[in-house]
């Protein structure tokens, strides 16, 4: 069997902790990202087109066949088979056993992570050590503000099995 050491849980940490500010980030930024498209794609309109010698904008509707979401195909079913559709409804809705895994882990009381183990996580993701001594203040006081102030155990689901 094989065994895991103690740098493996670290690293584990490291990054669970780095992910913390990198997917707040990542959140904010598609939302203003989506938001400042759809105020230049109002701005615009359609027909108008923005170019300067750097850059270009431009809107445009587009009709594509799509299939149906989930809930609209069962809403259709519902109709076009109401018996059949409140049959299926009623599948749906039950509520059934499932296992699932979780992976529990974290730091002792009076532990710590060392820069360097941040540091070594950040580099095996392909930045360079400057680059990632550079971002690694700004990183761990973002994700220690965004994480709840109390040292708890973490978990992450690694796996589930549907009860047959």
């Amino acid at each position: 069997m094989e065994r895991i050491n103690e740098k493996q849980v670290i690293e584990l940490i490291a990054k669970d902790r780095l992910s913390i500010p990198l997917s707040s980030m990542y959140q904010k930024i598609g939302k203003r990202k989506k938001a400042d498209a759809e105020g230049l794609a109002q701005i615009l309109g359609l027909k108008n087109r923005f170019e300067t010698e750097r850059v270009y904008a431009y809107a445009e509707d587009e009709d594509k066949m799509k299939a149906r979401r989930l809930k609209e195909a069962v809403s259709e079913f519902q109709t076009r088979y109401p018996e059949a559709g409140a049959n299926l409804n009623s599948i749906i809705e039950e509520q059934r056993m499932q296992a699932e895994r979780h992976l529990y882990f974290g730091v002792r009381n009076g532990a710590r992570l060392t820069t360097d183990d941040y540091i070594g996580v950040m580099r095996s993701l392909g930045l360079s050590e400057q680059v990632a001594r550079n971002l690694y203040p700004d990183l761990i006081n973002v994700s220690r503000k965004l994480a709840s102030s109390k040292e708890e155990s973490r978990s992450i689901l690694v796996g589930g099995s549907e009860e047959d």
